[in-house]
């Protein structure tokens, strides 16, 4: 990551980690943080599972993961790698043939819980299969499913046990040479997972991914979502993350793009900055806002549009983005272009005006960034 050496306040220095591969997605070591989500369709109904891999490729998932809970779900998993445009992670829980049954179709990574796939030998058969089909593993520690002789141990879930659980199956896989792993200890609790979240970084090298399990519907479960993982984020810690949410998978990929976002960590699409609004807006803010967000949902090149509905911080917030508008008197209000005053502008005409000028300033950054690519190539050749 750059650094800003202009704004310090704003660094966030990201653990060393070891990178793996999930797929030809990088995860770890320098690569971007990437977005993962899951989806809650059946697996045997390979349409309905692969339009939803679709969904949320298309709101810029990095990775899906899909439960594989029996033999049939196996076979639909070949037919929907097939398919997929971004990799896939077979979930496994219970049954360890479930994950050769995964790595033979095709899967790219095979997540594992040390608490209900078995014994030492079956894990060494998973590993095995994961070798033999270039698929890498990750271990997922859950404090709801916990190893029994841990549970005995500590009395109840805590951080210790979650990551005394993750170091014992890490130790399994490095003992059979198996190193493209990753691992996640998650929990409902904020303050349990954001603990164990800790311990782990300074436990190990491997890449972390990130996810505060079951955290709930749309709105409170991105709200615990973003306070436990914005944190550990803010902390440099996590490769990988997944927002939990009891909503549409594509919900769970934009509320995940929204956090990392916040930090200034990945960026993509339109970042709307808006206010309340209150007495003083010059025009229906809300409003405006609501018909931005779904006008401007394809673009994918990241940058910057202020929306404010008056005078005492529109300017200000316009000359920190690459489009804004501020709303004034008379029915009119002041667009901003790269920072500096451009032109009055009806109010009725804002919205349709608005989107030309932030699809304009896209096309504008895309063809730069491509013009900076191939430079690059060139002067690499």
């Amino acid at each position: 990551m750059s650094l800003n050496h202009i704004r310090p306040w704003r660094n966030i220095y990201r653990r060393k980690s070891r990178q793996i591969h999930v797929g030809n997605v990088p995860v770890g070591g320098d690569a971007p943080i990437s977005v993962q989500t899951m989806t809650n369709t059946l697996t045997t109904d390979v349409k309905g599972t692969i339009a939803q891999v679709q969904a949320a490729a298309d709101a810029g998932a990095d990775i899906v993961r899909i439960s594989v809970p029996d033999q049939d779900s196996s076979k639909a998993l070949k037919e929907i790698v097939r398919e997929s445009p971004v990799p896939i992670v077979a979930d496994i829980h219970f049954h360890y043939k479930r994950g050769i049954e995964a790595a033979e179709a095709g899967a790219a990574c095979l997540r594992i819980n040390p608490g209900n796939i078995g014994d030492e030998t079956r894990v060494r058969e998973v590993i095995r299969a994961a070798r033999d089909h270039n698929c890498s593993i990750r271990i997922g520690v859950n404090a709801g499913s916990l190893e029994k002789h841990l549970l005995d141990k500590y009395g109840e879930p805590c951080p210790d046990a979650m990551v005394e659980s993750g170091m014992d199956h890490i130790k399994i896989l490095q003992d059979n040479d198996f190193h493209e792993f990753k691992i996640s200890c998650k929990a409902s609790d904020v303050f349990m997972a954001a603990a164990a979240y800790q311990q782990l970084a300074e436990a190990t090298d491997a890449p972390i991914h990130l996810g505060i399990t079951e955290a709930g519907g749309l709105i409170s479960g991105t709200v615990k979502s973003a306070i436990g993982m914005g944190n550990l984020l803010w902390m440099g810690i996590g490769d990988t993350i997944r927002v939990s949410l009891s909503a549409d998978p594509v919900e769970e990929v934009k509320m995940g793009f929204e956090i990392l976002k916040s930090l200034g960590l990945r960026h993509r699409g339109v970042n709307i900055i808006s206010c309340p609004s209150c007495a003083r807006q010059g025009f229906d803010v809300i409003k405006t806002v609501e018909a931005l967000e779904q006008r401007l949902e394809h673009i994918k090149t990241p940058m910057s549009l202020s929306i404010i509905g008056c005078v005492v911080n529109g300017p200000g917030e316009a000359l920190m983005t690459d489009v804004g508008f501020t709303g004034g008197g008379a029915g009119s209000g002041m667009v901003y272009l790269a920072g500096a005053q451009s032109h009055k502008l009806s109010n009725e005409k804002m919205i349709e005006h608005i989107v030309e000028q932030v699809e304009q300033k896209a096309a504008e950054l895309d063809a730069q960034a491509a013009l900076e690519a191939a430079e690059a190539t060139q002067a690499a050749e």
